[in-house]
C-alpha cells in the first residue's frame, strides 16, 4: 500500500511540482493543503504517513503549524519534514528540536525528492511503490 504524504505549502507551483515528484517518481499518495490551518485539519482527518511543511507561509507560518501538529494527540506522531529556502534561518538541529523529522531546501530536485524523503524518514522505497 502506498504511503501518503501531505504537502502544506501556500505556493501552487511548489505543491504541483512536489505532488508530481512524489506520485510519479516515488509512488506516493499525495494530499495537499494551501494554508497551515487547512493542513492541520487535513492531517487530523486523513492521518498521513508524513507531512512536508513549508516554513514561510502567510497567516500561520510553518513553525506555528508544526507546534500545533505536535501538541495534538491526533497528529503528534506524524513525521514532519520542513521545506525552506532560508538556509541560515532554520538549522537542522533547531528543526529537530522543534519536532521536525528533517529539513529540505528549496529549490529541490524533483527527481531526488522521493529518495531524500525515504532516507530522512527511514522508509524503504519498496514500502510504498507497490499499490
Amino acid at each position: 500500500m502506498p504511503k501518503t504524504v501531505l504537502i502544506i505549502d501556500d505556493e501552487a507551483d511548489i505543491r504541483e511540482i512536489t505532488t508530481a515528484s512524489l506520485q510519479l517518481v516515488g509512488g506516493f499518495t499525495v494530499l495537499t493543503a494551501r494554508s497551515g490551518q487547512d493542513g492541520i485539519s487535513l492531517a487530523r482527518q486523513q492521518k498521513p504517513d508524513a507531512i512536508i511543511l513549508d516554513l514561510m507561509m502567510p497567516e500561520m507560518d510553518g513553525c506555528e503549524v508544526l507546534l500545533q501538529l505536535k501538541n495534538d494527540p491526533n497528529s503528534r506522531d506524524i513525521p514532519v519534514v520542513l521545506l525552506t529556502a532560508k538556509v541560515q534561518g532554520m538549522k537542522k538541529e533547531m528543526a529537530q528540536a522543534a519536532g521536525a523529522a528533517g529539513v529540505l531546501m528549496k529549490p529541490f530536485d524533483p527527481m531526488l525528492l522521493p529518495a531524500q524523503l525515504n532516507a530522512m524518514l527511514g522508509w524503504a522505497a519498496a514500502d510504498h511503490e507497490h499499490a
